[in-house]
């Protein structure tokens, strides 16, 4: 059997009832999961820095900077995902080039470029420019010349000056927050407007990626920011976790409902693609569905959080729930986007079949690889914390 007709044979075996030849082989894999959960954790991330720049909840301030420049990192990470999943990812700037009006895709390469460079990058410099003056004058060395090449030559500290950095810093900021809301809502979008797919064709898509987006980036700042006072060896502040999970509390509560309430709408209209989609999330998603994202990813969170709204006891507990709290959210939200991507390709548009999807371990779109774009704003936020580090920023004690 020569290796065509193998692969073909193979296909087959994976397919379940009625289904369409080009339908055997999965067109988005893992990679295409990950590029919304990223671009989640940045617009999640930055929303809740908002919080204390501009909403002034004071008992954020010590997430400020981390929650900036973690919606940093996985910013500047986001987009590569999809260029990885490219058959030709060295054409992938003719996106940014050749500007397509009626491309989903098209149009968030500039949403994307947007939001890094007018948004994030802008209100960090502003922030952190008065510090790095200072830096660039104590450092010795190399450090001495990167931080006055960050400064781009603008070294006047005066008070008035740093308070129109404050003032242009809180301007950006409330540019940033329909920016946030657009960004995430807007990967959403380009799955919901997919209409020949009835899994994802759902006006609320972008509104339930967006509440999931913010439940995600929530979740990973809390995270970060216990991993940041453990290797500094800095007791956490229970206050800044309590605020932390109160907020997460509330925005999973929505994001709960809004999922449950596209769920009901579904079995009320109950259209011609009900049934197919009653058999993949009572077979092939049960457990993505239904366990991971819906009981250790939502209930479980959930009635933890409920839970520490009273309990104010033992810090070391408190502080062991909101970690788990923290990873289980992180998991049901991955588990969610796995949901929507993956489970949106494995029923047939006859409504008669199923195929299967197989995750490898190595290639472009395997775990390994998948893994790899997951670690990577990791490292770049453990540099990022080394080279601007907020508990050295000047008057980040006042």
């Amino acid at each position: 059997m020569d290796p065509h007709t193998q692969h073909l044979f193979e296909m087959l075996t994976k397919a379940q009832g009625y289904i369409f030849p080009n339908e055997l082989d999965l067109q988005w894999g893992i990679l295409i999961v990950i590029y919304p959960f990223i671009t989640g954790l940045v617009a999640g991330a930055f929303i809740l820095a908002s919080l204390e720049r501009v909403f002034n909840v004071k008992e954020l301030k010590p997430t400020y900077q981390i929650a900036l420049l973690c919606a940093l990192s996985f910013l500047l990470v986001a987009t590569l995902p999809l260029i990885s999943h490219l058959s030709q990812p060295q054409r992938a700037y003719e996106i940014m080039i050749t500007p397509n009006g009626s491309s989903a895709m098209a149009v968030f390469g500039f949403v994307y470029l947007w939001y890094l460079m007018v948004v994030l990058l802008l209100e960090i410099w502003f922030d952190y420019r008065g510090s790095m003056v200072v830096w660039s004058k104590d450092k010795k060395g190399i450090m001495k010349w990167v931080y006055r090449i960050l400064t781009l030559g603008l070294s006047d500290i005066s008070p008035k000056t740093l308070q129109w950095d404050k003032k242009l810093g809180y301007f950006i900021t409330i540019i940033g927050i329909p920016s946030a809301f657009i960004l995430h809502g807007y990967v959403g979008f380009i799955f919901g407007s997919i209409k020949a797919n009835p899994w994802w064709s759902t006006p609320l898509m972008p509104i339930i990626f967006l509440f999931s987006a913010m439940v995600s980036g929530i979740a990973l700042v809390m995270l970060i920011y216990m991993a940041v006072s453990y290797f500094r060896k800095q007791p956490v502040d229970m206050k800044v976790m309590d605020t932390i999970g109160r907020y997460l509390f509330f925005i999973l509560i929505l994001d709960f409902t809004l999922e449950g309430l596209d769920q009901i709408h579904r079995i009320y209209e109950a259209e011609e693609s009900f049934e197919i989609i009653k058999l993949l999330v009572s077979g092939k998603l049960y457990l993505t569905l239904f366990i991971s994202q819906g009981l250790f990813g939502t209930i479980i969170p959930l009635v933890i959080l409920a839970f520490l709204q009273y309990y104010r006891r033992a810090i070391s507990v408190r502080r062991t729930l909101y970690l788990i709290v923290s990873i289980l959210v992180l998991i049901g939200v991955y588990s969610m986007r796995w949901n929507v991507v993956i489970g949106g390709q494995l029923f047939s548009k006859s409504f008669s079949g199923f195929t299967s999807f197989k995750l490898g371990l190595i290639g472009l779109d395997g775990t390994l690889m998948a893994a790899f774009w997951l670690v990577l704003p990791l490292g770049i936020l453990a540099f990022l914390l080394w080279l601007l580090p907020p508990w050295k920023m000047v008057g980040a004690n006042d």
